[in-house]
């Protein structure tokens, strides 16, 4: 009796208290490939907190957020995002770009909004909270590892690293060894060394799928019999061989890193941002463009975990309610192509919807610069007026015009290509990629960090929720 008496207070309370509680979204930002998530996430918040160059954000627009201000985040076991040490050297006399994201971290910022609609006079304002949660891209790929064995992955490991950068120089290295010779620990850590090199060098030319991500990023792993193995043909591996301490190393890379990342902070997001650096993929070729559009696609699966019973049991059925996929560096391309850059982006995102057998979220892709870096202009061309931006150059800081080339209307152009595996797109396209440092800025009151579409991305992911 006592426990039905528990059971009807406890059904009889919680209606009771839940419109007491202010509501929190739990946004997570992720990014594949110098995506810029630090950049993006500094600049949210900063033009969150003074929202002149917000109009697209209805709650800012119309005057709904009164205040917003950084708490203690909710976690105390996670690092605190560094926002003003970030926002700070974005905004110096000599601005430079911060770190990139090598950890998970997370930020509470409070907004104060006026409630609408037919509660508006009846109520006060309301505290919303924005816990972002900010994680490697890399870590998100390996999500794909949880539903393989170790030989599948090693097959597709050693098939993806063929012409990529190092790839063959550890293929050779593959083929000096015998994965069914006794466990010799030097070797095991020569080839650990010899993948990770190759996997370091293939993101930097622009691939995306670039497994396992802790390779990459190995934090206090690093050097750890977890993050000591790497891709071996298939065979016969015999108790104590070179090759069975791989496969049982890699078990325990998805059973004690793979495993809690999922289920202790992604099970936790509600909606997500994935930044995809869409031109630097573009200026690496046709290849690393198709292995963009499968790595969105791996990346679609972990947010609908329905299809997937394991998945479902480790995200205890939770679900993301919007995901939106921003090309970033949209200030790298004179406004009248960020169509083209849109439209590709969302072509990719079709593709991996259709490839993902997909479900769930409600989805979305646009072109963004969450900090600004250039100005446009339109100068005299032996063919004619040409359209190009002018910034300063990360590596000299001298003030340069770029034209980038010019991007097709028919998204087909280049994912044909893609998908058929060319080496290149061909003498009549010459796609370029420029590094531009973020210019010196002078903010008025009430303005954050000008930006390209940061409102209109805003109002996706929360907008709904102010």
């Amino acid at each position: 009796m006592g426990q039905i008496t528990g059971n009807v207070a406890g059904a009889m309370t919680r209606p009771l208290t839940a419109p007491f509680t202010d509501p929190v979204i739990r946004l997570g930002v992720t990014g594949l490939s110098r995506a810029g998530k630090t950049v993006f996430i500094t600049s949210l918040v900063a033009n969150l907190m003074d929202r002149g160059r917000m109009p697209q954000l209805r709650a800012a627009a119309s005057g709904a957020i009164r205040t917003a201000y950084l708490q203690p985040q909710p976690d105390d076991t996670l690092p605190r995002f560094d926002y003003e040490t970030y926002l700070a050297q974005l905004t110096a006399s000599d601005p430079v770009w911060p770190d990139g994201t090598r950890q998970i971290s997370e930020l509470r910022l409070s907004l104060k909004v006026a409630p609408s609609g037919m509660m508006a006079g009846l109520q006060g304002l309301q505290t919303v909270h924005l816990d972002i949660v900010d994680y490697p891209g890399e870590w998100l790929l390996d999500l794909g590892l949880l539903g393989q064995t170790y030989a599948q992955w090693s097959a597709g490991a050693l098939k993806r690293a063929q012409g990529r950068p190092l790839g063959d120089a550890y293929l050779s290295q593959v083929t000096a060894v015998y994965p069914a010779a006794a466990l010799e620990e030097p070797t095991a850590r020569a080839l650990a060394a010899g993948y990770t090199a190759h996997l370091n060098a293939a993101r930097a030319a622009g691939w995306s799928d670039c497994t396992p991500g802790r390779f990459l990023l190995p934090g206090d792993l690093a050097g750890s019999p977890v993050l000591t193995f790497a891709p071996l043909p298939d065979g016969d591996h015999p108790r104590g061989s070179l090759g069975r301490e791989m496969a049982r190393r890699f078990e325990s890379y998805k059973k004690n890193v793979v495993q809690p990342f999922f289920r202790d902070h992604f099970a936790r997001i509600d909606r997500q941002v994935v930044l995809v650096d869409v031109l630097g993929a573009i200026h690496a070729g046709p290849r690393a463009v198709d292995d963009l559009r499968t790595a969105m696609a791996e990346i679609l699966t972990a947010f609908n975990p329905g299809g997937n019973g394991w998945l479902n049991r480790l995200l205890q059925g939770q679900r993301v309610d919007k995901i939106l996929f921003a090309a970033t560096k949209a200030d790298h391309l004179h406004h009248t192509q960020h169509p083209q850059l849109t439209a590709i982006t969302q072509a990719l995102l079709r593709e991996a919807r259709d490839r993902a057998d997909y479900a769930g979220a409600k989805t979305a892709a646009m072109s963004i610069a969450a900090l600004r870096t250039t100005v446009e202009e339109t100068v005299e061309h032996r063919d004619g007026p040409l359209n190009v931006v002018r910034g300063r150059l990360l590596d000299t800081g001298r003030q340069a015009a770029f034209h980038p080339g010019v991007l097709p209307d028919d998204p087909q152009q280049l994912l044909a290509p893609a998908r058929a595996g060319d080496a290149d797109w061909g003498p009549d396209r010459d796609y370029q990629v420029m590094r531009f440092a973020p210019a010196p800025m002078t903010l008025r009151p009430g303005e954050g960090p000008p930006h390209i579409r940061l409102d209109k991305a805003a109002e996706f992911l929360i907008g709904d929720r102010l």
